[in-house]
């Protein structure tokens, strides 16, 4: 072999070595504690990762009160696929709407706290489609796993910080789930 070929294969050679670890490391499979398992007539029909934001608001949780509360308001993110590339966004609701449209909205099943405090919890939602066509159009679960951040600002929130928003950065791991055919 050629000796200035060498460096370009060796260099091509761990770029192969490093894609195909990615895309394993990725799709490996995740311990789901039971309590977010999906039921048995369920597959996983997309698994992506997401990075974002989860949005809390500084709020008085009564009327004329004196204390105040960071409170959850909304998800922010987008979701990737092995690539890279942004595939769906992830926002109130919780919804989560495709590139080709879809949309899915969830709603919260069962709760499992991770022993990161910083990481806000993996989920497990029942799934409401909003659309008839497209990749969301069938789905029945949601799992939000692998959590890293995204927690409640822990600097106490007050009277004067009333209605100011905190954007905390996370990551997770999405698997949408449909019915086995």
């Amino acid at each position: 072999m050629n000796s200035k070929l060498i460096p370009i294969f060796i260099k091509t050679l761990l770029t192969i070595i490093f894609a195909v670890n990615y895309v394993v490391c990725f799709a490996a499979d995740i311990e789901v504690p039971d309590i977010l398992k999906t039921p048995i007539d369920q597959v996983v029909l997309l698994e992506s990762k997401a990075e974002g934001v989860q949005i809390y608001e500084c709020k008085s949780p009564q009327v004329n009160s004196l204390k105040f509360e960071w409170k959850f308001k909304a998800p922010e993110a987008d979701l990737y696929d092995t690539n890279g590339n942004i595939i769906a966004h992830h926002y109130a609701g919780p919804t989560w709407e495709s590139n080709d449209g879809s949309k899915v909205i969830g709603v919260v099943k069962e709760k499992y706290s991770v022993p990161d405090a910083k990481a806000i919890p993996w989920l497990l939602l029942s799934a409401k489609p909003a659309s008839n066509a497209g990749t969301f159009a069938q789905i029945s679960s949601i799992q939000r796993i692998n959590t890293e951040g995204g927690q409640a600002p822990t600097e106490g929130c007050n009277q004067t910080q009333l209605g100011k928003e905190a954007r905390i950065p996370y990551k997770a791991v999405y698997r949408f789930y449909v019915l086995k055919k």
